[in-house]
């Protein structure tokens, strides 16, 4: 295999971000996926759905909880969870706890004036993937670098995250990592468990060999049960342990103990900051301070 570039350091201006020092810090950090209403929810739902976010964001940001927000709109859709972030969650919420997500799935004129505002906003970071090939539109770049790269030009002072998926062939989703081009401040994966330490640890091995220094973010998921439809469809969009799930819930394990075994196991191995996906944000802020009490 050719040899891989390692990647440039982190900008000096960059280093001020809370986020990218808490995630250089060597003190275990828990994140939170929310994500926004769904597009074509009834008008006194979707408010109730932003009133309950409005307070969990302020909650969480009292906890100094970082969240990871993101939706599942295609295509300008999206703009429409940027500009609720403004609208619903600006002004007395603390926006420098946030990380909206945007995908390569809009025009490159967009994703610009996406990080502009965003930027203006103030939030933490932004998370820039790739997007579902699958699905929606197609990518205005081949890849979140690609787009990162723009973005890094028009905004130098905003951090952006990259992501990469350990389940794919880790070694060459670290190089991928490694390489100068992949132009981001901190790094998200896709959802792992316990259940898949070996691609964790794989992972975590070749960027250790190749001497990437950047932050890593693992995502884990809260399951509120083991209904086999809803791990069906979950398994469209990450690789779901059906059985082994399927297992401690009939052992009388909760979906709270379920991502805590997650959590410690990742922590046991070195990957001690995660990301929780998937707590419902009435509760949240609850949910994750009792979790976070639990692996304390």
């Amino acid at each position: 295999m050719d040899p891989v570039t390692p990647r440039t350091p982190i900008p000096p201006a960059l280093n001020h971000s809370a986020l990218l020092r808490r995630l250089h810090e060597p003190a275990p950090l828990v994140a939170v996926e929310l994500r926004p209403p769904r597009l074509g929810m009834d008008a006194a739902r979707s408010m109730s759905v932003w009133i309950d976010m409005h307070h969990a964001v302020q909650r969480l940001a009292r906890q100094d909880t970082f969240i990871l927000l993101t939706d599942d709109a295609a295509g300008d859709r999206e703009e429409e969870s940027l500009a609720h972030l403004a609208a619903n969650l600006g002004g007395s919420a603390d926006l420098g706890a946030v990380v909206p997500f945007l995908t390569c799935k809009h025009p490159v004129e967009y994703c610009r004036m996406f990080a502009r505002r965003a930027s203006g906003l103030g939030v933490a970071a932004v998370a820039v993937v790739g997007g579902d090939h699958s699905v929606g539109p197609e990518r205005c770049v081949p890849h979140g670098k690609d787009l990162r790269r723009v973005l890094r030009a028009d905004q130098p002072g905003l951090p952006l995250g990259g992501w990469a998926n350990p389940h794919r062939d880790p070694v060459q989703q670290a190089r991928f990592v490694a390489d100068h081009g992949f132009n981001a401040d901190f790094l998200l994966t896709q959802i792992v468990s316990h259940h898949s330490l070996g691609c964790v640890e794989r992972f975590r091995s070749e960027l250790a060999r190749l001497g990437v220094g950047l932050p890593v973010v693992y995502g884990v998921f809260h399951y509120h049960s083991a209904n086999p439809r809803t791990l069906d469809y979950l398994g469209r969009y990450f690789p779901v342990p059906a059985r082994e799930i399927g297992r401690e819930f009939e052992a009388g394990s909760t979906g709270e103990e379920i991502c805590l075994r997650s959590i410690r196991a990742l922590r046991a191995i070195g990957a001690d900051k995660v990301y929780v996906s998937n707590l419902r944000s009435g509760d949240v802020a609850r949910r994750l301070g009792r979790m976070v009490a639990g692996v304390a």
